[in-house]
C-alpha cells in the first residue's frame, strides 16, 4: 500500500537538533575557555539541567534579582552574565535572600544561567575586544598578557593601543558616554579636556591595580572603573607636572563591561539563529541618582 506523502517522516537534513543549555554553553566555552579565569573566579554552569531546551537567550552584566525574574518571564531562557552569582560562595540560598531569588526564579522556569568573568576579559570577543573596537586602536596589546595561550583569540587584560588620528580626552570622554549606558556617575576624566592623546590603555572593570602598567606603557590616557581616591591622587601627584602622567576616565563598572554584550550576542545569533536572543536595558549600577 502507497503511503501517504502528507505523512513522510522529515529527512535528517530537514530535523534540526534541540537547542540545550549545553549546546549553548559549549560555544560559550570555545569563546571564553573556563580555565582562561583567574583561580579565584567562579565562571561557567551556576543553574540549570545542561540538557534542558533553551527557548530564549538573555545577557546582562550581572545576575540580579531583577535579571533573573525578567528572564523567568519565559520558560527556557538561559542568563548568561558577566559577574558570578556566587563568587564569595553562600552556604543557604532561601528564596527571600537575593542569591536564593535568582535560583529560585531561573530553575522554576526551567532556566539556566552562565557565567563568564575573567576568562572573557581576556578575550578578543570578551570585554577589551569591545573597547579596541570602540576607540579605533591599532597596534593593541595587553597590559597583562599572562600565560601563552594556542587559541587566537586570547589576548590578555586590559590592552594598549596606539589612535589612529591624535584625539582629546574631552572627545575619548564624550565617545564614551554616547556608547555605554547612562549612569548617575556619567563618565568622569583628570586635567584638562584639550589634552592630546595619541596613545590609550584601557581595563574594563575594576582597573586601578594596573595604573603603574598603564604608566609605563607610556600612554596619554588610562580608561577603567572603580577608581579610589588615593591610587588615583597619588598617580596624578607621582610628577609634579601632571602631564607627564596619564590623565584618567573613569566610569562605572557596569556600564564599561556591558560594552562587549551586542558582540557577544551577535555571536550567538549566528550560531544560534532560531533562538530569540536579547541583551538586557536593566541596569545593575547600585547608584540610580545623583545631586550637584
Amino acid at each position: 500500500m502507497d503511503r501517504n506523502p502528507d505523512s513522510r517522516s522529515p529527512t535528517t537534513a530537514e530535523v534540526q537538533p534541540m537547542t540545550t543549555i549545553d549546546r549553548v554553553t559549549a560555544l560559550l566555552e570555545s569563546l571564553y575557555p573556563l580555565q582562561w579565569a583567574e583561580e579565584w573566579d567562579r565562571v561557567g554552569l551556576v543553574l540549570g539541567d545542561p540538557t534542558w531546551e533553551v527557548q530564549r537567550i538573555r545577557l546582562a552584566v550581572d545576575p540580579t534579582v531583577a535579571e533573573a525574574r525578567e528572564a523567568a518571564k519565559r520558560e527556557g531562557t538561559l542568563l548568561i552574565t558577566h559577574h558570578p552569582l556566587l563568587l564569595r560562595g553562600a552556604s543557604f540560598l532561601p528564596a527571600t535572600t537575593g542569591k536564593g531569588a535568582v535560583a529560585t526564579e531561573i530553575l522554576r522556569s526551567r532556566g539556566g544561567l552562565w557565567c563568564g568573568h575573567t576568562n572573557s576579559d581576556r578575550s578578543q570577543n570578551g570585554t577589551v575586544g569591545a573597547w579596541l573596537e570602540l576607540l579605533g586602536l591599532s597596534d593593541a596589546r595587553a597590559l597583562e598578557p599572562g600565560k601563552p595561550a594556542d587559541d587566537e583569540s586570547f589576548f590578555g587584560l586590559g590592552a594598549v593601543g596606539e589612535c589612529a588620528e591624535p584625539s582629546t580626552v574631552g572627545d575619548v570622554a564624550r565617545l564614551i558616554a554616547k556608547s555605554v549606558p547612562a549612569t548617575a556617575q556619567g563618565v568622569l576624566f583628570t586635567g584638562e579636556a584639550d589634552r592630546e592623546v595619541r596613545r590609550i590603555a584601557v581595563c574594563p572593570g575594576a582597573g586601578d591595580s594596573f595604573l603603574e602598567a598603564a604608566t609605563n606603557a607610556g600612554v596619554d590616557l588610562y580608561i577603567t572603573s572603580d577608581l579610589r581616591h588615593h591610587p588615583a591622587l597619588e598617580h596624578l601627584e607621582s610628577r609634579a607636572d601632571h602631564s607627564r602622567v596619564p590623565a584618567l576616565i573613569d566610569l562605572p563598572h557596569y556600564a564599561s563591561e556591558y560594552l562587549y554584550l551586542p558582540r557577544l550576542a551577535s555571536i550567538v545569533c549566528e550560531e544560534f539563529p532560531d533562538l530569540e536572543v536579547e541583551v538586557s536595558t536593566l541596569s545593575s549600577d547600585p547608584f540610580t541618582e545623583a545631586v550637584r
